[in-house]
């Protein structure tokens, strides 16, 4: 058997593990380590173990993933995220699909502190689903929109996504970070224009909700200014160069955490909580980077990035209309695998492609997070889509798949315009830093 032979059977018994449901780090490293163990032998095998794991875990980048992840826990536990969605609901709440329109921007200020996309549509739906269904919102927008919410929490920074594409990549953090940004605030506005035209179009999908008083939204604008002073502080010091993005995950997390022991809006009970799902969250992340560490030395042993690399120059497509063949590839497989599991199978295979291709590895970055967002919410997968169907489990899971339909297409819409404008995703990071 060729060492492409085994490097191609290598990665389909690694889909079939994954589709398996078997863990995603234990999956890759049972395959790359045994890979290896085939190519190189037991020494060789033994000795990256070793080698890879240590060098990883000591990797001081890697202290965002904790600080950011505890942030958001933090701001879950005591409350502050909902402050978010009171004032949103406060400003919006009275016009037809304010609700849904309150919970997107909502969704878009916590994915800015927890950069986690499973954190924000498991918060934003135990938040704002009982208010929509008190006011009659059709199922499946209310659930649509959370689900379809709750991923801009992988493009908004911080974000584990760009985190570890950073590492996998070996790109700069606060590059993606800042490139982030923008396509960001597109996607958050496109998901806002889908909730109108679905209003427009079936008045009955969104009531109107109460209004409130000019002092009813001065106090709940007033609740909501720490966490956003507290996302200004962190996103900005970023933006301005006053900090590093490890630094900004530790001033972040430390005056999240001032300031909730200072209102006690959290005791040491809840504290606990969220120190444990932090390190719980880090772990996995840590297990999955550790084991793609592991994996992607067999795959540069068995050379099949480097045939299946060959495969698409051959197809004489040009740098774009590779792109958009890659693209259209992490599409389908977000059907079926688990965004991190895909993007750590797939990395080495295109990336060396898109770097000979001589397209920018930033602005690919921020295109293929935007798909890993697009797999949160595709069928039959569709992880954010099973975490509203736990918050709300009367509501049908095919009416939640119909839900988040239009907001799919208008994240088709906003990764055609980010493919025909990179400079969308490049402006920030090539002004900012040079």
């Amino acid at each position: 058997m060729t060492i492409e032979a085994i490097g191609t059977l290598g990665l389909g018994v690694l889909i079939v593990l994954l589709l398996l449901r078997v863990p995603v780090a234990l999956s890759m490293f049972l395959v790359g380590f045994v890979g290896t163990i085939i190519l190189s032998g037991w020494n060789a095998a033994f000795g990256l173990l070793a080698s890879e794991s240590f060098t990883l875990a000591s990797s001081p980048e890697l202290v965002v993933v904790p600080l950011f992840v505890f942030m958001g826990n933090i701001a879950s536990t005591s409350g502050m995220s909902r402050k978010l969605y009171d004032a949103a609901y406060a400003l919006i709440g009275h016009i037809r699909g304010g609700l849904a329109l309150a919970t997107v921007i909502g969704c878009g200020g916590f994915a800015a502190l927890s950069g986690s996309s499973v954190a924000s549509a498991l918060t934003m739906g135990r938040v704002s689903l009982a208010e929509m269904d008190r006011f009659n919102y059709d199922k499946r927008l209310s659930t649509g929109v959370v689900a379809a919410g709750g991923t801009l929490g992988i493009l908004i920074p911080p974000s584990t996504g760009f985190v570890i594409y950073a590492i996998l990549a070996e790109q700069s953090i606060g590059r993606l970070f800042l490139a982030g940004v923008l396509p960001g605030l597109l996607l958050l506005l496109l998901f806002l224009v889908a909730v109108m035209m679905i209003v427009y179009l079936r008045p009955d999908s969104g009531p109107r909700g109460p209004k409130t008083s000019g002092s009813q939204k001065l106090r709940a604008l007033s609740g909501a200014l720490p966490i956003g002073g507290i996302i200004l502080l962190t996103i900005g010091g970023i933006y301005g160069g006053y900090f590093s993005p490890v630094e900004a995950a530790g001033v972040g997390a430390g005056a999240v955490l001032v300031w909730s022991l200072l209102t006690g809006t959290i005791n040491w009970k809840l504290l606990s909580i969220a120190a444990s799902e932090s390190v719980v969250t880090t772990a996995t992340v840590m297990l999955i980077l550790i084991a793609a560490h592991i994996l992607n030395p067999f795959l540069a042993l068995s050379q099949v990035p480097t045939a299946v690399g060959d495969a698409l120059v051959g197809l004489n497509f040009g740098p774009i209309g590779t792109l958009l063949v890659i693209l259209m590839i992490y599409i389908v497989l977000g059907c079926f695998l688990e965004g991190f599991a895909m993007l750590v199978l797939s990395l080495p295979i295109f990336l060396p492609v898109i770097l000979d291709m001589g397209i920018d590895p930033i602005w690919f970055g921020v295109l293929v997070v935007l798909t890993l967002e697009m797999g949160l919410i595709s069928p039959p997968v569709g992880l954010n889509v099973f975490i509203v169907k736990s918050v709300a489990p009367k509501v049908e899971l095919s009416d939640i798949f119909r839900g988040v339909i239009p907001f799919w297409i208008a994240m088709m819409v906003t990764l055609a315009i980010l493919v025909a404008f990179p400079q969308i995703s490049l402006y920030l990071p090539n002004t900012m830093i040079n």
